[in-house]
């Protein structure tokens, strides 16, 4: 069976920890019996050892790790130390910290490491790429492409199947001024080409069993066009996660499908 995959980016909310336990219970407590679709939840950091213990029917993912295990690396948290907390995924790579507010985002080459590290602790990454614009010499389809064979760079070929791989186009994200909305067919046809390229990198077996799913200002109004139109093994959902009874929408969505 095809498992639909439903991801809460929750970034960096709720404010509190009773509002993330608030949230995170309704979830829990409305969310179905699911037998095609699972449902994870990456909160902040601080609210991870507390909503482990609340429900065993939600996964629960970071929103980052570091590249190494212990060490002198201030304000750092390693996979090893997710995994100990009984967390089993992480987001890397996420466009927001490749591109912060701030200088001195991650590179390429600064995901490949942490993503090397995530499998070495057993965590299932979950590697976010994406262009920022589309241009009419589809110069877009090299940057993805970069993105995945330098992000990849010496992972081993049966690694590569165990990692999700989330298109987000930077330009469909809500945060991004003068956004456009992305069409099922744009992410169906980027599904097609990042799994061909998966193919290129390993072999067609482990690219057909590679999840690739849609981010990008996913809402409980367009969710099912982009999982069924646009060909994808589910979604990522940013602001939408933070409202439960949408969130849950999303989730019956891809359940149904």
């Amino acid at each position: 069976m095809n498992r639909k995959i439903v991801i809460a980016n929750w970034k960096m909310n709720p404010l509190t920890l009773g509002e993330a336990e608030k949230l995170f219970g309704k979830v829990a407590k409305s969310a179905p019996k699911l037998k095609k679709t699972e449902i994870i939840i990456c909160p902040p950091f601080i609210y991870l050892e507390k909503l482990k213990k609340l429900s065993r029917k939600i996964s629960l993912g970071a929103q980052n790790a570091f590249c190494g295990d212990i060490g002198a690396f201030t304000g750092e948290v390693s996979p090893e130390m997710l995994y100990n907390l009984g967390v089993k995924y992480v987001i890397l790579g996420h466009s927001e910290r490749r591109n912060p507010p701030t200088s001195g985002g991650e590179n390429n080459n600064d995901v490949n490491k942490k993503l090397k590290s995530a499998l070495n602790a057993s965590l299932t990454p979950i590697l976010c790429i994406g262009e920022s614009a589309r241009d009419a010499n589809h110069e877009y389809f090299n940057i993805v492409k970069n993105q995945i064979t330098e992000c990849l760079r010496g992972i081993k070929k049966n690694l590569i199947s165990k990692i999700i791989i989330v298109y987000e186009p930077i330009w469909s994200i809500s945060s991004t001024p003068n956004r456009k909305d992305a069409t099922p067919d744009n992410i169906r046809e980027m599904a097609i080409f990042i799994r061909k390229t998966l193919s290129d990198i390993s072999s067609p077996e482990f690219a057909g069993r590679t999840k690739i799913i849609y981010g990008g200002s996913v809402t409980d109004k367009d969710a099912q066009d982009f999982i069924q139109g646009g060909g994808v093994d589910g979604v990522l959902v940013g602001k939408a996660s933070l409202n439960a009874e949408k969130f849950l929408k999303i989730i019956n969505i891809a359940e149904r499908l």
